[in-house]
């Protein structure tokens, strides 16, 4: 493998940077999914069991126990349970739109890494070719044929190793992107949920509130 990486050059081993650092993100991204929605589908039928029973502060411990976007939406929204719908839904919002970019964590650096690693394989080519026929220009004639074929293999390689970093990473990028867009989706709907029940139960209270005695 060294004797590869060596034979491609500087650029190669620039390749096989960025194609460890986009499988850290991918990894990272993916059991971060995972984990988020596991953690996500439990706790929400638990804080619609406590918030029928009208137990706000049992619902806020159970969302402080369970970091997560959906969470600190739900968490807003009880913070704010005695405003009114609108102003209850502005505020998830708000809050919504912090919580986007940790979704998002390093995936658009992912996406670059799609484009840079195919282009860096194009300029080692470039560089190989430059350093064969360079050979070829010295010597008038391929003289040692070792230096000729270390530019060629450069050219190679390196053209390789950029389609092998960025075609697993433009896929899994896709389905990362995906998974955003899914998420932004689930936490708009859950936001309308959310107002909704909350709007529900604070009319329950109200009515379930004694007239004051004019007697």
């Amino acid at each position: 493998m060294l004797e590869i990486l060596d034979k491609g050059g500087v650029i190669l081993w620039i390749i096989m940077g960025l194609s460890v650092v986009a499988a850290l993100i991918i990894i990272e991204r993916l059991i971060y999914f995972r984990k988020i929605r596991g953690d996500e589908e439990k706790m929400i039928g638990r804080i619609k069991s406590v918030l029928a029973k009208g137990h706000f502060d049992e619902a806020l411990s159970i969302l402080e126990m369970n970091p997560s976007p959906i969470a600190n939406l739900m968490r807003v929204g009880l913070e704010y349970r005695n405003f009114p719908p609108e102003t209850i839904k502005d505020m998830i919002l708000d809050a919504a739109n912090l919580e986007v970019p940790k979704i998002e964590r390093n995936i658009p650096l992912l996406g670059t890494i799609t484009y840079i690693a195919p282009l860096l394989g194009l300029l080692g080519t470039v560089t190989g070719n430059i350093k064969a026929f360079g050979v070829i220009s010295r010597l008038g004639a391929v003289g040692d044929p070792g230096l000729l074929a270390r530019g060629i293999a450069e050219a190679l390689l390196t053209t390789v190793g950029g389609l092998v970093v960025a075609i697993p990473a433009i896929v899994f990028y896709n389905y990362l992107v995906n998974r955003v867009n899914h998420g932004i989706l689930r936490m708009e709907t859950r936001v309308n949920e959310l107002v909704i029940l909350l709007g529900g139960n604070k009319h329950e209270i109200q009515t379930k509130t004694p007239a004051p005695d004019n007697a």
